[in-house]
């Protein structure tokens, strides 16, 4: 599946939160090997979500630029895409 402009993250960090610029994206897990199934997460009105499958809170930072995450390690770029 290609990438597009839907923004992944990753936490292989093990991190509690992460910061995220977007309301729709998806979540990989850790980076593979390691990675779960890449789910599509959308926040609608909510400031924050929970990864059903690795648990990582997510949270909505609007002063953060399009497509980036606090930390900036959190955005996954597929080599492969």
């Amino acid at each position: 599946m290609a990438q597009g402009a839907t923004p992944h993250f990753q936490n292989s960090m093990g991190l509690a939160v992460i910061e995220i610029s977007a309301k729709e994206f998806m979540c990989v897990g850790a980076k593979p090997p390691f990675d779960h199934p890449h789910v599509f997460i959308d926040m609608g009105k909510a400031e924050d979500t929970v990864c059903p499958y690795c648990s990582t809170l997510y949270k909505f930072n609007g002063s953060l630029p399009a497509g980036t995450a606090k930390p900036a390690e959190a955005l996954w770029h597929d080599e492969a895409a």
